[in-house]
């Protein structure tokens, strides 16, 4: 989870240079929106991003550039101060978590 969140049906948030060209093209020929994470936001897990509900986010505090990115697709994102916990820790809220079984609604 740490190269690519699904955010929605269609979004997904990814960081480019450690996915395969294939892939994100695969990706796009799907019509997914893809959000790229900047390069200076991935070591403070800018890409690591858990979906609460589609278009509904949480992610750690400090990733303005694709705090931003998400907003601007009308992502409702909600942060939380990762330094000791998320950055410190190596673990995202992608990792913090535990599966869930969700309806479709």
């Amino acid at each position: 989870m740490s190269v690519l969140s699904p955010i929605d049906k269609d979004l997904a948030v990814i960081y480019p240079r450690l996915k395969p060209i294939h892939f994100r093209n695969d990706l796009l020929r799907r019509n997914f929106k893809l959000i790229d994470v900047p390069d200076r936001e991935f070591d403070t897990m800018g890409c690591n991003v858990l979906a609460l509900a589609p278009r509904k986010v949480l992610m750690v505090h400090g990733n303005p550039m694709t705090q931003e990115l998400l907003q601007a697709f009308e992502v409702e994102v909600f942060t939380y101060a990762g330094i000791d916990i998320s950055i410190k820790g190596g673990g995202g809220p992608t990792c913090l978590t535990r599966p869930i079984m969700r309806q479709a609604i």
